[in-house]
C-alpha cells in the first residue's frame, strides 16, 4: 500500500515529480504517480482525493502550474499534509504557482517548496512520516550525513587544488 501520493497536473511536470519519486525510493517509501487535471476533469480529480485517505496515503505530493489548483484542492479534501510544488512557467516564471499554492485560505494549509523542488517535496514527506518511524528517521539522518560527506570532499578538493583548478576540473 502506498504511503505518498504523487499527483501532476500534466506530463510536463514530470521531471521535477521525478525527483521526489526517486527522493521516496531511495529512502524506500512506497508511493503511487498519477496525472490528474483538476480543471479538465474533476470528476476523476475528485474520486482521487477522496479516496486517498482509505488508499493508505499520510501525505500527497501535488505539483501544478500557472492556476495551480491541485494542490489546494487535494488539501481541502484529504485530511492529511499536502506538500505543493510550484512549476516553473514560461509566462511568470513559476511565481503564479508559487503564489496559488501558497496563498491558500485560513483552514486549509498547504506546505510548499521551492518553484521546480521536486526533492524537497519528497524529503519533507519523508520528514513527515519519520516523525512515526524510526527506521526512516535513521535513513533521514544517514541521508543527511552522506550531503555533509559530499560538502566536504568538495572543499577539500579545492582546498588542495585552489580556485582555479578546481573550477577547471
Amino acid at each position: 500500500m502506498a504511503q505518498v501520493g504523487i499527483v501532476m497536473g500534466s506530463d510536463s511536470d514530470m521531471p521535477v515529480m521525478a525527483k521526489a519519486a526517486d527522493i521516496l525510493e531511495e529512502l524506500g517509501i512506497s508511493y503511487e504517480m498519477t496525472i490528474i487535471s483538476a480543471h479538465r476533469e474533476p470528476d476523476v480529480f475528485f474520486a482521487y482525493a477522496n479516496s486517498a485517505e482509505e488508499k493508505g496515503f499520510k501525505v500527497i505530493i501535488a505539483g501544478a502550474g500557472m492556476a495551480a489548483h491541485l494542490p489546494g484542492m487535494c488539501a481541502a479534501i484529504f485530511p492529511m499534509p499536502v506538500i505543493g510544488i510550484p512549476m516553473h512557467t514560461t509566462s511568470l516564471g513559476g511565481r503564479d504557482s508559487l503564489y496559488s499554492i501558497v496563498q491558500m485560505p485560513s483552514g486549509i494549509p498547504v506546505a510548499t517548496v521551492a518553484i521546480n523542488g521536486g526533492a524537497n517535496a519528497g524529503l519533507l514527506a519523508a520528514k513527515i512520516l519519520a516523525t512515526s518511524d524510526g527506521a526512516l528517521l535513521q535513513k533521514l539522518k544517514d541521508y543527511s550525513a552522506r550531503l555533509k560527506e559530499q560538502v566536504q570532499k568538495k572543499d577539500a578538493r579545492l582546498q588542495e587544488a585552489g580556485y582555479k583548478k578546481y573550477m577547471e576540473e
